[in-house]
């Protein structure tokens, strides 16, 4: 029964993608897992803590894709070895320093910012309302996770840009 009022064959490119960001969506949620059990130093508390609110995030994410790729009438990607083979996300040694640590998860925003935009451009496309509004809420959460992991980087001397001019 099509009650999306949608054609299948449209769909096709929203869901790939879909899977695709399901596959980065594992890789980085296992890669967090790593950070928060691995970290070590005078940052421990702090990004045991962050990589801990990051990880139940994406795992909720997780979910809601899969369910987002049921919803539109086809099997979402859910074998391991699958995901290691579509996902543009790698696995990472556990053996880095906090700095490189968040680098790698600031990087790994940046890949599933990128996914994400593709296929809203492919559900805009053909009208899909539904994954528009889903992943429309998770490029602002991402948005202001990465300004704040990017943050965490910086020197307290360092400036962001400013549209005043001084004169």
């Amino acid at each position: 029964m099509n009650y999306l009022n949608m054609n299948d064959k449209q769909l096709l490119p929203v869901v790939t993608g879909l899977n695709t960001l399901l596959a980065d969506y594992h890789l980085y949620y296992q890669k967090l897992r790593n950070f928060h059990w691995n970290i070590l130093g005078k940052n421990f508390f702090d990004l045991h803590d962050q990589f801990e609110e990051l990880y139940n995030d994406a795992r909720v994410k997780i979910d809601e894709i899969a369910e987002r790729i049921l919803t539109l009438q086809y099997h979402p990607v859910s074998r391991y070895s699958d995901y290691l083979e579509i996902s543009d996300i790698k696995e990472e040694s556990p053996l880095k320093t906090d700095t490189e640590m968040v680098t790698s998860i600031i990087n790994d925003h940046r890949i599933l910012l990128a996914q994400m935009k593709v296929i809203i451009d492919r559900a805009n496309e053909i009208g899909d309302e539904g994954t528009i509004d889903m992943l429309g809420a998770y490029i602002r959460e991402m948005e202001k996770a990465s300004w704040m992991l990017n943050a965490w980087t910086k020197e307290t001397t360092q400036q962001l840009n400013s549209t005043m001019v001084k004169s």
